[in-house]
C-alpha cells in the first residue's frame, strides 16, 4: 500500500487506528498484529493476529522505525503490534523542552 501523510488506518486484527503523520515513498505494508492494515471506512473482515506480535498500542502515543521513515499517531489503542515491511515500530519518547533561564 502507498501510504501518505493524514491517511487514517485501523486493523482488521483489533482495535487499534493510526493516522500517518510521515511516510516512506514507494509500496510499503504497515501491519498490526501480522496482518496488514486497511483503509479507515473500508470493510473491514475480522483476521486472527499472530500471538507473537501482541504488544499492545497506546493511545496517543506515535510510534515509528528506526530509520525515521514512518511516523504513525496512535488514535485507538490495541492489541496488537505495529510494524512496517514486518519490522516492529517503536514508540517515540517526548522531546525535552529547553530550560527556561
Amino acid at each position: 500500500m502507498i501510504l501518505r501523510p493524514g491517511l487514517m488506518l485501523v486493523s482488521a486484527t483489533d482495535t487499534t487506528a493510526v493516522v500517518v503523520i510521515r511516510a516512506p515513498d514507494g509500496d510499503t505494508a504497515l501491519s498490526c498484529g501480522g496482518v496488514e492494515m486497511v483503509a479507515s471506512g473500508a470493510a473491514v473482515t475480522a483476521v486472527p493476529a499472530d500471538p507473537a506480535l501482541q504488544g499492545g498500542t497506546v493511545l496517543g502515543k506515535r510510534y515509528a522505525d528506526e530509520g525515521g521513515r514512518i511516523q504513525v499517531l496512535c488514535t485507538k489503542q490495541g492489541k496488537g503490534t505495529l510494524a512496517l515491511d514486518g519490522i516492529p515500530l517503536q514508540t517515540q519518547q517526548a522531546k525535552p523542552l529547553p530550560a527556561s533561564d
